[in-house]
């Protein structure tokens, strides 16, 4: 479990691809503190850490990661958000995340007001009954809130402290990135599905 509040930001190193599986290689400032088959958040991918050591972290991406997940157009030098997972006893922050990621978004726009940013994401429409406007979402790992919705795509407002914190900062028009919906919402849309037609009206407050 994470919490979308961003450790640190690598610098992917490469890219690799195997015969069944790629290998993604970050340098981070993490690293001394992983140990092989930790789990780690990279750009809101829960991935396992493979090797750590030299100043840099490795973990494989199966061809499922590749296919959901934006991961796979990473290239050398590119920096990707890092959090490790939530400490039992560690204070809550941001919101629920699991590093399962629903679906990849495309930025549509970045306009600039003041020192903070308005970032607008297309979403796929399978994806839409799980948005809600001031709900929680994690765009490339990040723990963020729902400012504006319309249709296929949400608009975030970015603080400073959060572009100067994550990648967020360099993201352009055109580029995709990792979109996790609200855990909570997802059960509850789920629920509704199962119980069919009606079943808001059906529902009963146990005794």
């Amino acid at each position: 479990m994470f919490t979308g509040l961003i450790e640190s930001v690598g610098d992917v190193v490469e890219l690799s691809s195997g015969a069944t599986t790629s290998r993604l290689r970050i340098r981070t400032n993490l690293a001394p503190e992983l140990a092989v088959g930790d789990s780690l958040a990279v750009n809101g991918v829960c991935l396992t850490v493979t090797l750590a050591e030299g100043g840099e972290a490795c973990a494989d991406l199966g061809p499922e990661t590749l296919r959901v997940t934006s991961l796979g157009r990473l290239g050398a030098g590119q920096p990707v958000n890092l959090e490790r997972p939530l400490r039992v006893d560690g204070r809550f922050g941001g919101h629920f995340v699991q590093g399962h990621v629903d679906g990849v978004g495309e930025i549509q726009s970045v306009l600039v007001e003041g020192d903070a940013r308005w970032v607008t994401i297309r979403f796929p429409e399978a994806l839409a009954p799980f948005f809600v406007q001031k709900g929680s979402v994690a765009v490339d790992g990040v723990s963020l809130t729902v400012a504006e919705l319309d249709g296929s795509c949400f608009t975030l407002m970015v603080i400073p402290h959060t572009l100067g914190l994550t990648n967020m900062g360099g993201l352009r028009p055109g580029e995709t990135v990792n979109l996790e919906c609200d855990m909570i919402g997802k059960y509850v849309a789920r629920a509704l599905d199962l119980l069919g037609p009606g079943s808001r009206s059906d529902m009963r407050t146990p005794p």
